[in-house]
């Protein structure tokens, strides 16, 4: 789905207007609306905003599913069994690793699973 589609839509499903959206994001209500119908873009930044503004976590503007993604549930079941610091640390990593571009997540990824199976 396209990012826009899906804004609009959980937007809708909230039954809030640009102009709700723009009072709670500072951002212009005709940027939303630019972004809804696929003529623009937004920055993670952006995104991030918009998350808030429509009180859910950022992956649902990505993921159409109330249960978090399957990697992000991994990131919480290992942070289970780890003090609250190590918790912080582990929460603090993986929103560095959210942020990083495609490709280097990919390579990322690459060189953890690596290191997985070398210690296995």
């Amino acid at each position: 789905m396209v990012i826009g589609e899906r804004l609009r839509a959980i937007r809708e499903d909230k039954g809030l207007s640009q102009g709700d959206i723009e009072a709670k994001t500072g951002m212009l209500r005709c940027y939303t609306s630019r972004v809804e119908n696929g003529h623009t873009v937004p920055s993670l930044e952006t995104l991030q905003k918009y998350a808030h503004a429509l009180e859910i976590p950022m992956y649902q503007l990505f993921y159409d599913s109330d249960e978090a993604p399957k990697m992000l549930r991994a990131v919480k079941a290992t942070a289970e069994g780890l003090s609250k610091m190590e918790q912080r640390q582990v929460e603090s990593l993986n929103k560095k690793f959210l942020k990083l571009p495609s490709r280097e997540r990919g390579i990322v990824h690459a060189l953890i699973s690596k290191m997985v199976a070398a210690a296995r």
